[in-house]
């Protein structure tokens, strides 16, 4: 087991499933664990557990909905007065949701917001802390339902053809085409001590398909008995922030802890490059231009 006394790591969606399990575990090799959580109570009873757990108290928390921007901006201020420096970021968070098109509190639709605006934004604030750090490291959850995403960056924002599943499988292509475009740009601009990894955890028995509804949430019931735990389900997560093995790999999208090719059309440098500057215009966050 690694030895993490002197990093300080943020996982998002840390109060359930795969985050709980993964911010856990990392804070039981020593980390100093933030949780980035939308929920208050369950935030605070995720810290006692964490605590009871590790067997230490550094177990902070931020509030933040992801798909709010101001608090995302507020979260990565507090963040950013609070540390001096962030050794591994963990973009767990991610949701499916339901048959109707939402909206979030700054006009984008829910999913893509949540999936991958929120992070984008986060990583974008953090960057400076994250440069900070002698080997800084970013996660990114992605997930093979990459498969069935139909992209058009045309309608982004899903107003002419919105489907959950497609909205969810579009995100999570974005997820890997984002660390993708990242690693490139933190090569291009000759910075070595941030890397950065998407994993796909395994199709594993967690209440994410819940909030759904309808079918999905049927259908989720229906095959949990066939999906991994999430404590297997977080060992590719907690694999890439913390091995020393994978420290200075950057760009890769991982399974069973091992390096898979993303097989999809949509795949493309340009179109990364393409997802990363409307990322950019829709959030009002730039780095690494």
């Amino acid at each position: 087991m690694p030895d993490l006394q002197q990093q300080i790591v943020l996982v998002t969606g840390a109060t359930s499933g795969i985050g709980q399990v993964t911010a856990t575990e990392l804070a039981k090799m020593g980390a100093h664990v933030v949780i980035l959580a939308r929920n208050a109570d369950k935030a605070a009873a995720t810290q006692r557990e964490m605590k009871a757990a590790a067997g230490h108290q550094r177990v902070d928390v931020l509030l933040a909905d992801l798909a709010d921007f101001s608090q995302v901006r507020r979260a990565a201020a507090e963040f950013n007065a609070r540390y001096p420096r962030l050794d591994v970021l963990v973009n767990n968070a991610g949701l499916i949701f339901g048959a109707q098109r939402q909206l979030s509190p700054d006009g984008h639709e829910l999913g893509v917001a949540t999936n991958h605006l929120g992070p984008f934004l986060l990583t974008a604030l953090l960057f400076d802390k994250l440069r900070a750090s002698p080997a800084a490291r970013i996660v990114n959850l992605a997930s093979e339902a990459y498969r069935v995403a139909k992209p058009n960056l045309a309608d982004f924002q899903s107003e002419r053809n919105y489907g959950a599943m497609r909205v969810y499988g579009n995100t999570k292509l974005y997820n890997i085409l984002f660390t993708q475009e990242l690693a490139r740009r933190l090569r291009s601009h000759g910075i070595a001590n941030v890397t950065t990894n998407a994993v796909h955890p395994g199709v594993v028995a967690t209440s994410f398909g819940a909030s759904a509804g309808g079918w999905l949430s049927k259908l989720t019931a229906l095959a949990r008995p066939f999906m991994i735990s999430v404590e297997k389900g977080a060992e590719t997560s907690i694999f890439l922030a913390s091995a020393p093995e994978v420290a200075s790999i950057s760009g890769g999208f991982f399974a069973k802890k091992k390096a898979e090719a993303v097989k999809h059309p949509f795949n493309t440098p340009e179109h990364a490059r393409q997802l990363w500057e409307l990322s950019e215009r829709l959030t009002g966050a730039r780095f690494l231009d």
